[in-house]
């Protein structure tokens, strides 16, 4: 579920050695499956710890995980990384904001999921964002351009280039395009 690298588990240990005895860590999930999640680090002293809590063992310590978080802590991973700026813990958690779904699960939620976790935090950085309308009995994602995207000069090349392209090669097959519907107006949020 988590994998928690030597180098962070070494830091947690050192910091684990300053509390009273059994005090372990805790990983967590505020506002899972949202937009708006984090993920954050805690220590979780023995009487902080909760009748269904997942433990995890690790190297002189156990993290602890409460049930709500559990499903959107898959793939997370922690880190511990020293560069010429100093040293950082880091918590990736791909699955915060949105609950990894099964391979075999219906195509709009396979969709839905590839454009929460992949899809929309790369236009994130220019302010933008997509959601699924549908997917049509032909095989088309149809999807509605927002935020900075919505208006965009280079919202066609986005499109074909990049989200059809991924969309296409993720589900070969299943999928046979991708089409905006978004009625796109040039303003001050459109990145330019």
């Amino acid at each position: 579920m988590i994998t928690i690298s030597d180098a962070a588990q070494a830091h947690f240990a050192k910091l684990l050695a300053d509390q009273p005895e059994g005090t372990h860590i805790r990983v967590f999930v505020i506002s899972p499956g949202t937009p708006s999640a984090e993920c954050g680090v805690s220590y979780c002293p023995p009487d902080a710890v909760e009748a269904d809590d997942l433990e995890l063992e690790f190297n002189g310590f156990s993290a602890m995980v409460d049930e709500k978080s559990a499903p959107f802590l898959a793939e997370a991973s922690i880190d511990f990384v020293t560069d010429q700026l100093g040293s950082q813990l880091t918590l990736k958690a791909p699955n915060a904001k949105m609950r990894k779904v099964a391979d075999d699960a219906a195509l709009n939620e396979r969709i839905e999921y590839m454009i929460q976790s992949e899809i929309n935090p790369q236009l994130a950085s220019h302010g933008g964002n997509i959601m699924l309308v549908e997917v049509t009995d032909d095989g088309v994602a149809v999807l509605q351009f927002g935020g900075g995207c919505n208006g965009c000069s280079m919202v066609d090349v986005t499109l074909k280039d990049g989200i059809e392209k991924q969309m296409l090669e993720r589900f070969a097959g299943e999928l046979t395009g991708v089409r905006d519907v978004t009625e796109h107006q040039h303003g001050d949020h459109s990145y330019q």
